[in-house]
C-alpha cells in the first residue's frame, strides 16, 4: 500500500497557483469552525455571483459594441484526472497554441465552489468544474454570471467507504467526507443519503456527519481511521481503493439510467464554463479556448492508454508535484468518458439533488446553457435540452 504524501506546487512552475479549500494538517478539534467557513464560502458564491449580475450588465452596452480577442485567459481546473483535458490540454500547449497571441494564465483549485469564488470575484475568466457549482452560481445571480460553453468528462465519482460497511443502514452514525460543501459529489452524496432515509445537514449533523476535506486530507484520514467514507471523483476513489484498502459502495454511475441523455451510466462530472462578462467582451477568445478543449478531448480518446497515463502524470507533476502510481491512472481512466457534450439532459435532476440537500433553491435554469460556439467549433449538434442555446 503506498502512502503518498499530499503534493505541493513546485516552485518552478510559477505560472499556475494552486487554490484548496481549507487548509492541510487540519486538526479533529478545528473541525466545526471549518464546516462553518464551508458554509460562508457558499453564501459567498451566492453573495459573488450577484456582483456579477450587476457587472453583467452593466458591462452589457459596452460589451455590445466593441469585442476583441483577449489579451490574457484565466483559466481554472483542478488536479483530478476527471479534468483530464484541462491538464493535457494546458501541458502540452493545445489550448496555449489554439489561443494565439493570448496569454494562457492558470489556477487549480480543490473543488468547484471555490473555482466560482474566484470567478465571480473577477479572479479567473472560465473554469473547468462540476456542474452543481454552476448551477448554484447561475441561479444565485439570476443567470448573469455564467454560461456552461462545454463538457469534459462524465462519469469518475464513486462513495468508497470501510470494508465493514455493506448497506446504506450502516452508514448511520458514520462520518463521510466530500471535497467541498456545495460541490458536484457533495450533493450527490446529500441527495444519495436523503433516498436511502438518511439526513444530513451543512453543519455536519444529522444521521449521517459529512465533513467537507480536501482530497489528499481525505486519502490520509481514511487511512488513518478517522473517516468512514468518502464520495469522490478520480483518482481520489481509486486511491482510497488501491492505497486506502476500502471498498466501493455506490458507483454513481448505477444511479443514472440515461433516460435523460440516452446514455446510461454518464453524467457529467467536469464542463467548461466562461464568465457571461467574459464571453460578451471576446467571444473569438472563447472560440479559441472550445478548440482546445475539442483538440485536447480528441488527443485523450485517441492516444494509446501508455501515452494518456504518461501525459497525465507529466501535468501533474507540474502543477501539484507529484505522480500517481500506474494501477491508480489506470482504474480512474477506465471509469471515466472524455466528451464535449455536457449532458445537459441531465440537470433539472441535478438541480433537483441539490435542492434535496438543502444547497440550492427551486428555480428555473434556462439560459444556463449557450452551446453556439462548441457546435461551431465540433460541426456536430450538442444538445442544450431546453435550457439554452445550441
Amino acid at each position: 500500500m503506498s502512502n503518498t504524501p499530499e503534493p505541493t506546487p513546485p516552485a518552478s512552475n510559477p505560472g499556475t497557483t494552486r487554490i484548496v479549500a481549507g487548509e492541510s494538517n487540519k486538526p479533529k478539534r478545528r473541525r466545526t469552525l471549518e464546516i462553518g467557513i464551508a458554509v460562508g464560502l457558499v453564501l459567498l458564491i451566492g453573495a459573488g455571483a450577484a456582483v456579477a449580475s450587476v457587472v453583467a450588465k452593466n458591462n452589457e452596452t459596452t460589451a455590445a459594441a466593441s469585442t476583441s480577442p483577449a489579451a490574457e485567459l484565466r483559466l481554472g481546473y483542478f488536479g483530478n484526472v476527471t479534468h483530464a483535458p484541462a491538464l493535457v490540454g494546458v501541458s502540452k500547449g493545445i489550448i496555449a497554441s489554439k489561443l494565439g497571441s493570448t496569454k494562457l494564465s492558470t489556477q487549480i483549485f480543490n473543488a468547484g465552489p471555490a473555482a466560482i469564488e474566484a470567478l465571480n470575484a473577477g479572479a479567473i475568466d472560465a473554469a473547468y468544474l462540476g456542474p452543481n457549482p454552476a448551477i448554484n452560481s447561475f441561479v444565485q445571480s439570476k443567470g448573469e454570471s455564467i454560461s456552461i460553453i462545454a463538457g469534459a468528462a462524465a462519469g469518475g465519482a464513486q462513495l468508497v467507504v470501510k470494508p465493514g460497511i455493506n448497506s446504506a443502514a450502516d452508514l448511520k452514525g458514520k462520518t463521510l467526507a466530500s471535497p467541498q460543501l456545495g460541490g458536484t459529489q457533495d450533493v450527490a452524496l446529500r441527495a444519495w443519503l436523503g433516498k436511502q432515509g438518511l439526513k444530513t445537514n451543512a453543519n455536519g449533523g444529522g444521521d449521517v456527519a459529512i465533513n467537507p476535506t480536501e482530497n489528499a486530507q481525505t486519502l490520509k484520514l481514511f487511512q488513518d481511521g478517522k473517516l468512514d467514507g468518502a464520495w469522490v471523483p478520480e483518482p481520489w476513489a481509486s486511491r482510497l481503493v488501491l492505497q486506502g484498502g476500502g471498498k466501493v459502495l455506490v458507483d454513481e454511475k448505477d444511479l443514472w439510467d440515461g433516460s435523460q441523455t440516452g446514455k446510461p451510466g454518464q453524467f457529467p462530472t467536469t464542463i467548461l464554463i466562461v464568465s457571461k462578462k467574459f464571453a460578451a467582451e471576446h467571444p473569438e477568445t472563447v472560440t479559441a479556448l472550445l478548440q482546445g478543449n475539442d483538440a485536447s478531448i480528441k488527443w485523450l480518446n485517441t492516444a494509446s492508454a501508455a501515452d494518456k497515463a504518461s501525459a497525465i502524470n507529466a501535468a501533474l507533476k507540474a502543477t501539484a508535484g507529484s505522480t500517481l502510481p500506474a494501477d491508480v491512472i489506470d482504474r480512474s481512466l477506465k471509469n471515466i468518458t472524455f466528451t464535449v457534450d455536457p449532458l445537459a439532459g441531465t440537470y433539472k435532476k441535478l438541480l433537483q439533488d441539490g435542492v434535496d440537500a438543502g444547497i440550492t433553491k427551486p428555480a428555473d435554469i434556462n439560459g444556463i446553457f449557450d452551446l453556439r460556439a462548441l457546435n461551431s467549433v465540433t460541426g456536430q449538434k450538442t444538445s442544450a435540452a431546453g435550457l439554452g442555446q445550441d
